[in-house]
Order: C-alpha cells, then sequence, then structure tokens
C-alpha cells in the first residue's frame, strides 16, 4: 500500500518536473525571440557603414563603434529633449497617481447614492477614442493659452488621471477590509487620513504599477506633443527622435543609437519595478494573513 502511494506520488513529482521544463523551455524561447529586435537594434548601433551594408549578417560588430551614441546625441539637442521628456513624465505621473488614487478611494470606499452608476459611466467612458476629442481638446487648450507650452502634458494628468488608472486602484482598494476602515473612523480619522495613512500605504502595488503605466506612456507619447509643440526646445524625446529621423534617415546606425537611448530609461525603469507591477496587476489588495 505504501509503495503504491510512494510510486504516485514520485510519478506526480517526475510529471511536474517535467511540465516546469517544457514550460521554461518555452518561455525561453519565446524570451529570446522577442530580444532579437532590441539585439539587433544594439548591434546596428554599433556598426560602421560598411558593416550595416554588408552582405554577410554581422551580430557581433568588429570594430565597435561607440562614437555612434555621441554623434546621436549631438545632432539634436537631445538632452533638451530629455530634460522636456522626464519633467513631463514625472509632472504626469504626480498627476495622475493623485487625481486616479482620490476617485478610486471614493469609489471603493465611500457609501453614495449612484456610485456604482456613475462607475459604470466612468468605464464606458473607456470606449470613447481620443480622436474623438482631439479636436475640442485642442480649441480648448488653445484658449487657455497652453498651445506651444509643455502644460497642455502636464496639467490634464491633474484632472481624473484616466478611467483605465481609477479602475485598476478601485479594484486594489476594495480589496482592504472594511474593518479596517471602520476602525479608523472610531479611532477619529477623517475621511482623508484613512486615505493617506491606510489606503495608499497598501495601495503601493497599484499605485506603482500606475506609476509605471503613466511613465512609459508620457514618455512614449508622440501625437501630443506633436499637436501642442511648436518650438524645438520644448519638444520631447519621442518628437526629437521624428526630428533626427527625417535628417537622417539613411544613417542607420545613428538611428539605431537614438532609438536604444530612448528607450533604455524604460527599461531600466521596468526592470527594477517590476516586482511591484506584478503585484499591482493581480487586481487583489488589502491585508493578508
Amino acid at each position: 500500500m505504501f509503495e503504491k502511494v510512494r510510486h504516485l506520488n514520485k510519478s506526480t513529482k517526475d510529471r511536474e518536473r517535467t511540465w516546469k521544463i517544457i514550460v521554461n523551455m518555452i518561455l525561453t524561447i519565446g524570451a529570446a525571440v522577442v530580444s532579437l529586435p532590441f539585439l539587433w537594434m544594439l548591434s546596428t548601433s554599433l556598426k560602421t557603414d560598411s558593416q550595416i551594408m554588408s552582405e554577410k549578417l554581422i551580430w557581433i560588430p568588429n570594430p565597435i563603434d561607440w562614437v555612434n551614441y555621441w554623434e546621436a546625441a549631438t545632432y539634436i539637442p537631445y538632452f533638451q529633449y530629455l530634460k522636456n521628456t522626464v519633467f513631463v513624465s514625472i509632472i504626469s505621473v504626480i498627476g495622475v497617481l493623485t487625481a486616479a488614487s482620490l476617485v478610486a478611494f471614493g469609489f471603493a470606499k465611500l457609501r453614495a447614492p449612484g456610485r456604482n452608476f456613475l462607475f459604470i459611466v466612468l468605464l464606458c467612458s473607456m470606449m470613447l477614442p481620443g480622436q474623438v476629442t482631439m479636436i475640442p481638446v485642442f480649441i480648448l487648450f488653445r484658449n487657455l493659452g497652453w498651445y506651444n507650452s509643455l502644460k497642455a502634458l502636464t496639467i490634464p494628468a491633474f484632472m481624473g488621471g484616466g478611467a483605465f488608472n481609477i479602475f485598476l486602484l478601485r479594484q486594489f482598494f476594495m480589496g482592504i477590509p472594511n474593518e479596517v476602515i471602520e476602525a479608523a473612523k472610531i479611532d477619529g480619522c477623517s475621511y482623508f487620513d484613512i486615505y493617506w495613512r491606510i489606503v495608499l500605504p497598501l495601495g503601493k502595488p497599484a499605485l506603482t504599477t500606475v506609476a509605471i503605466f503613466t511613465f512609459v506612456a508620457t514618455w512614449n507619447d508622440f501625437m501630443s506633443p506633436l499637436i501642442y509643440l511648436k518650438d524645438q526646445s520644448k519638444y520631447t524625446i519621442a518628437l526629437g527622435l521624428q526630428f533626427f529621423q527625417s535628417m537622417h534617415s539613411t544613417e542607420h546606425a545613428l538611428l539605431m543609437a537614438a532609438a536604444l537611448i530612448t528607450v533604455l530609461p524604460i527599461i531600466i525603469i521596468f526592470f527594477f519595478a517590476q516586482e511591484h507591477f506584478i503585484k499591482g496587476v493581480s487586481l487583489e489588495g488589502g491585508i493578508k494573513g
């Protein structure tokens, strides 16, 4: 009897081990395939013109031409574009986290008539394409004097925070036990104290996820700067990269170097914040244990 049980357990463990090996192999192959364009971009950015035009497939350039990065960063005011992009991205993250977390807290923990109906209306707004409101918003911003100003890229972040971000935070905040909220009320906490001292600390994974989403979207945003910015000194890095491409469309090494410089900060941020990102998208908040 015990031998059969031991044999059954061993067979189950062997199957699980085999399945894990297969899954890991599939994931490794998938990761390698997805990484190929990035590796090719890195390789091309370090090549000379003769290596790029060579009929042979060259993955490891010899010699390595590091000058491409310096030329890509100096042909255009790259550091000015970088400064503008960092400023817009940080202000947008602050605005979205502030506005979206307040609205999400209201939908998750405050009782009010019509709360669920308003939340459904909010979700329905996600189905409205941005192209529909593009012209009215442009006219509004122009009348406010925000045209050709970074205000058009930063101030809207404080106006609600976005339906998807509110939805993500609301789902996470709903996982916080109501008993904790009621206990805080008994201790004399106001709603803002509950939001500031309890909900925000417990919601760090979801807030980190929203911050990453917002930062990446703002960093890569091309359409908004194209519409609202006119002076080159106010360009963001996405618009500056397109401007660089229009001037050096045939210089592939410089293009790849400029593109790699553009995406590198995003890769670094995601690498260090991936643990919080995974926790945040699980849509499960609250206290465990």
